[in-house]
């Protein structure tokens, strides 16, 4: 036996329906009911603070936020673009800078934590209008396309032969009983040494030759 419905009885739809609008306003703060923005305290900015460095020989006092990162104090406070944001989590080797000598990720390192430290850019290398024997390679050997990782591969590449003459050995050195030296700098070891450094372009076998150039003539 079926009992009829009444008019104003709500169908089960429209019952759900009913709920499930009540329950969305009720996780809404009533100051976003009609598009205002919530009431609060307004945002405060971190106080700026002051980063003493040199950056390719010249000494840099900065005020900046206690957030930014080294990659940000090169490219928007001291206007050196040469130094480039790739993927801005550490991987791709664009943003490589020397501190103090040896490579750094800039994009993964804020500037606060480098007081007194010695930075070199891209634009750091050259002597004047005499490139760098690296940049020159570079050149010689074709070793770039689009030329955006360029800068940090220079830089890395300076690190590397720094490294090399240090007798630094690396993942590819088969015997790391003794010092590395120059004149063991094959092939294999440039590219393990570079391997924190892409070229999207797929340049590398002339990176490695121009490495090679500059390794072989290297007192």
């Amino acid at each position: 036996m079926t009992h009829p419905v009444p008019a104003d009885d709500p169908s089960r739809r429209q019952f759900l329906q009913t709920v499930a609008t009540g329950t969305a306003l009720a996780t809404v703060p009533d100051s976003h009911v009609g598009g205002q923005p919530p009431a609060g305290p307004p945002v405060r900015a971190a106080d700026g603070v002051t980063v003493a460095l040199s950056v390719n020989g010249k000494p840099q006092a900065l005020s900046v936020d206690p957030r930014t990162t080294l990659l940000d104090l090169l490219r928007e406070h001291l206007h050196l673009t040469g130094t480039k944001k790739g993927c801005d989590h550490g991987q791709c080797g664009a943003c490589t800078v020397l501190v103090n000598g040896r490579r750094a990720n800039s994009c993964l390192t804020l500037a606060v934590l480098h007081p007194k430290a010695d930075v070199t850019t891209v634009e750091g290398l050259a002597k004047g209008d005499e490139l760098h024997p690296l940049q020159a390679a570079f050149v010689k050997n074709d070793a770039f396309q689009c030329g955006y990782c360029t800068p940090g591969q220079l830089c890395s590449a300076t690190a590397l032969l720094s490294e090399v003459k240090a007798g630094c050995v690396s993942h590819a050195t088969a015997d790391v009983s003794k010092p590395f030296a120059m004149a063991d700098l094959s092939d294999d070891e440039i590219r393990e040494r570079m391997s924190g450094n892409l070229c999207r372009c797929g340049a590398y076998p002339n990176i490695v030759a121009a490495i090679r150039e500059v390794a072989g003539g290297a007192k």
